[in-house]
């Protein structure tokens, strides 16, 4: 079982920036797809944006140009660089990895983009 620790969350201006980062328990090469999700009051759990083993990745038409997923495999962690925040990017997001043996999400870490 694959046991992930989201971090960097917190309170940001809009047009601010946050990184968030997601450790992994196990060595990231064996995780086929890590995704970055948010879920706001109210409504459904979203994909944020993903990154396949092989580096391909892809995002949602709302965040397209403003946020970047990475992945730094020697920490096996997977990061979401997020810029140009606005009022509407205020979610819980949650880490999700997905494996040949499942999927596991994270705790989730609170982002509010607030004046």
């Amino acid at each position: 079982q694959v046991q992930l620790v989201e971090s960097g969350g917190g309170l940001v201006q809009p047009g601010g920036s946050l990184r968030l980062s997601c450790a992994a328990s196990v060595s990231i090469f064996s995780i086929n797809r890590m995704g970055w999700y948010r879920q706001a009051p109210g409504k459904q759990r979203e994909l944020v944006a993903a990154i396949g083993s092989g580096g391909r990745t892809n995002y949602a038409d709302s965040v397209k140009g403003r946020f970047t997923i990475s992945r730094d495999n020697a920490k096996n962690t997977v990061y979401l660089q997020m810029n140009s925040l606005k009022p509407e990017d205020t979610a819980v997001y949650y880490c999700k990895a997905e494996t040949s043996w499942g999927s596991a999400w994270g705790q989730g870490t609170q982002v509010t983009v607030s004046s």
